[in-house]
């Protein structure tokens, strides 16, 4: 079976061969305060940082999901309250769990084809943490480095992005943010599990101002541990040594980026010449990752089931969009073969 499932994607093929080297190590079976797992955790951080090229003074923490950063930066971080940016489900979701835990969520909603605009309504107040999805999972929408250098510059807030389905898959503009998160059952590459924080200096003395410690996974005792390269709880120490492998296998995240650009265009290309509808219109703000298409509920249908029975899974639609799209990881661990297989199916399928 091969997957094009936006997450949980397909992982590196070397996994295998990683997961027996795990166990016969024994490392997996080492508890997560004794030096075989601290040095573990410390080349697994080192690697990460090394091929994805995070500023030095930046910290990596890892953590069970995307989804748990959520808490950790509405409990640990926001003081005032959030602004937040988004145009589709996931940066929806963020924004709801945000409010549910703080109260003082803002939301700030623009169209699929649209880029936000730096107006008025979206000025953040003074100590507003802004919150932005920098690539919709749900619809095949990402935002550009360019906007996320706009509010860098014309603000002095803290800035957190939602990387899920972008890091380790595209060059990210760190030093345009203070938070970045992403999971990594997507473009890391990796069984789901476990999501990767990375955090600025600017942020965590944002942290300690507000110096929140009631919670066990408050950001504050995460780092106090990382610091020491342990965790606060039980990790996902398999999730661990996974990451450090990979991160030494990949290439530097500059060749990896030019290839996922390559790929993305081919698939914007190829697609429309054999009468495929791309969800995304607007050309500047498609997502390098995330393919997204469009169709009737029909039609939707027997494209994914035509294609499961060819041992091919695309990505369901999701949100707003559920019935009427199918979306196609373009994500780094799936080979060259794999998506011309893909390619074949849908050329004969459009051939029907």
């Amino acid at each position: 079976m091969i997957t094009f499932y936006p997450g949980p994607s397909k992982v590196y093929d070397e996994v295998g061969q990683y997961l027996q080297e795990a166990v016969d190590s024994g490392v997996i079976s080492a508890n997560h305060r004794s030096a075989a797992f601290m040095q573990m955790l410390e080349d697994a951080i080192r690697n990460l940082k090394t091929k994805l090229n995070v500023p030095d003074a930046y910290e990596v923490y890892f953590v069970s999901s995307a989804t748990e950063c959520w808490e950790i930066i509405a409990e640990s971080l926001i003081s005032d309250g959030s602004l937040h940016i988004y145009n589709g489900a996931f940066g929806e979701k963020w924004m709801e769990y945000t409010q549910k835990l703080t109260g003082s969520a803002r939301p700030y909603s623009f169209e699929t084809n649209n880029e936000p605009l730096l107006k008025d309504e979206i000025q953040p107040a003074r100590n507003e943490i802004i919150c932005v999805t920098h690539n919709e999972t749900s619809n095949g929408t990402a935002l550009t480095a360019e906007f996320l250098n706009t509010i860098h510059d014309q603000s002095d807030n803290i800035i957190a992005v939602d990387a899920t389905s972008s890091m380790a898959g595209v060059e990210l503009p760190w030093l345009s943010a203070d938070v970045w998160y992403g999971s990594v059952q997507k473009c890391f590459g990796l069984p789901s599990g476990m999501g990767v924080m990375i955090v600025s200096p600017k942020a965590v003395e944002r942290a300690i101002a507000i110096g929140n410690r009631a919670h066990y996974n408050s950001l504050l005792f995460i780092r106090d541990n990382f610091l020491k390269f342990q965790t606060p709880y039980t990790p996902n120490t398999l999730g661990i040594y996974l990451m450090g492998k990979v991160m030494q296998q990949v290439a530097s995240i500059e060749t990896v980026a030019q290839k996922t650009l390559e790929r993305a265009q081919d698939w914007y290309s190829f697609l429309p010449k054999h009468g495929y509808q791309l969800l995304v219109e607007n050309e500047a703000v498609r997502s390098k990752t995330v393919v997204a298409l469009r169709d009737t509920k029909e039609r939707i249908a027997s494209i994914k089931k035509a294609a499961l029975q060819e041992g091919i899974v695309l990505g369901n639609g999701y949100g707003k969009d559920k019935e009427t799209s199918f979306r196609i990881a373009n994500f780094p661990a799936i080979t060259d073969m794999e998506i011309q297989t893909l390619k074949d199916f849908l050329v004969f399928f459009s051939s029907k």
